[in-house]
């Protein structure tokens, strides 16, 4: 029985993607790099090694992530699968007491204090989460393409994101909206998407020109007859592709934007009045056409649509709502800067503009390891968690800010080569769960020391200073690694 363990063992090795090890390891150790110029200090030169320096720590959360790595891949990939709903129930369970347990870490509930060191739960979640969609989607071969399948898999991801809103931690609990790019892959439809972007849509131009008046008409707003626009022509575009509506009746409607472009210049000079109701009135004639296509051709398309109408209008009448009475102060603050409504750079935005200052100050090659001024003055807040990345665009320039975003890139491409070589559903989905988390992350962090995205505070992978962080992102990895090792054992075995 050893000898076949031991063989099995070391098919296994040899099974292992090692080049995605190895970005893994490039990343981690330029990121220990970042973290060493993002908290070094003058005055205690020579604590690069340090245990009571950042660096130091750090150092112990690569070595402990390393190990965990190797433990996670001397583990059956059975077990993963067999345990995934007990897991999914656990991190459920963690996340409920989690506020309860935690202490109060800048208006956040997410930390659970062990010892010396605070845990993240919410860090963990999402294997947990990944775990139990593979398993469900794999078992019961669901089909996403099936309302009540895409349901199922909408509920166990949602379920997760309410717990961690609870705990005050609205930036950990977007990243679950990453699951919606598996579920794309695994036959969502694209309009769900299309629905997503447009919501963005709505909310940012909404908020952005609510109170700008549209030309003359004060009593107008610009953001909603732009959005009012916008879900007319939303709608016209779906009607052309997702349904066989080509009759006059739809040429009439799509040209009918020349006509409400008549009665725009007529109200505007002649009878100045709120624009937006023959909006609403062309969009409530569309809604009625198409529910009447839906009972007569009984086809769910046209049914859709309709909600689509709905369903847009009551959002952008309530992206206000939201902004004002369900958003933190401190979050209005930080879109209402992004959005260039308002300039702080002493406020909201002052973490944004020092981070930008500290990126471009580093110019092409960067002024070199631990000879950033910025982050040696500490300007940046965070600069070594959420705003790390500006400590690589310092020392390192736009050249190493390059060579960061490529390895990035080139791990992503390489988890979407491994999920396509899957044998069976589960690894697939795993992997692309895998793929959506490091993508949403890179993509908001990023994003957000470049002033691209709103300032919500989520690690970048690998860089970031803490435990919680690496060892989640290392979990999230090599489960997967060890899921791809066991895929020829697999093969055989058919």
């Amino acid at each position: 029985m050893d000898a076949i363990r031991d063989k099995e063992q070391k098919g296994i090795l040899r099974s292992l993607d090692w080049f995605t090890i190895i970005l893994y390891i490039a990343l981690m150790g330029m990121g220990w790099m970042s973290v060493c110029g993002a908290s070094y200090d003058f005055d205690q030169a020579g604590q690069l090694f340090s245990f009571s320096s950042r660096s130091g720590m750090q150092i112990v959360w690569i070595l402990t992530s390393l190990g965990l790595g190797g433990l996670l891949l001397a583990i059956d990939e059975r077990i993963y699968e067999s345990f995934a709903y007990l897991i999914y129930a656990a991190f459920l369970v963690l996340l409920f007491v989690t506020p309860f347990l935690a202490h109060d870490i800048k208006g956040s509930m997410s930390w659970i204090k062990i010892g010396s060191f605070s845990v993240q739960p919410a860090e963990f979640a999402k294997f947990g989460t990944a775990l139990c969609l593979a398993r469900v989607i794999g078992q019961f071969e669901l089909n996403l393409s099936h309302m009540r399948d895409l349901i199922i898999c909408g509920l166990i991801t949602i379920v997760p994101m309410g717990l961690i809103v609870m705990q005050k931690e609205t930036g950990s609990a977007l990243v679950y909206f990453s699951f919606f790019f598996m579920f794309y892959r695994e036959g969502m439809a694209g309009s769900i998407l299309f629905c997503g972007v447009a919501a963005i849509f709505y909310f940012v131009v909404g908020i952005r020109f609510a109170n700008v008046p549209l030309l003359n008409l004060p009593e107008v707003s610009l953001g909603q007859f732009l959005v009012l626009t916008a879900v007319y022509l939303f709608t016209l575009g779906m009607m052309y592709v997702y349904t066989k509506l080509k009759s006059p009746i739809y040429w009439m409607m799509a040209l009918g934007i020349a006509g409400i472009g008549g009665a725009f210049a007529f109200c505007e000079w002649i009878i100045p009045f709120d624009f937006t109701y023959i909006l609403l009135v062309v969009l409530g004639i569309m809604f009625v056409y198409l529910l009447y296509l839906a009972l007569r051709e009984r086809l769910l398309s046209y049914l859709y649509l309709a909600i689509f109408i709905i369903g847009s209008i009551g959002f952008s009448y309530s992206t206000q709502y939201v902004m004002d009475n369900v958003m933190e102060p401190h979050q209005q603050k930080r879109i209402q800067v992004l959005l260039g409504m308002e300039d702080d750079p002493r406020g909201a935005g002052y973490n944004v503009a020092q981070a930008q200052i500290a990126i471009g100050s580093g110019g092409l090659k960067g002024k070199g390891f631990l000879n950033g001024t910025q982050t040696k003055l500490k300007y940046v807040p965070e600069q070594d968690t959420d705003f790390i990345f500006c400590t690589v665009g310092e020392e390192e320039g736009f050249i190493g800010c390059s060579v960061v975003l490529l390895l990035f890139l080139t791990l992503m491409f390489r988890i979407i080569h491994i999920a396509e070589r899957q044998v069976y559903p589960f690894g697939r989905v795993y992997a692309y769960c895998v793929l959506g988390v490091f993508m949403i992350h890179v993509f908001i962090n990023v994003g957000m020391v470049l002033g691209l995205t709103p300032v919500i505070g989520i690690p970048l992978p690998f860089f970031s200073y803490g435990g919680s962080s690496l060892w989640g992102f290392t979990i999230l990895l090599f489960i997967m690694l060890r899921i791809d090792a066991s895929r020829n054992k697999v093969m055989r075995n058919r």
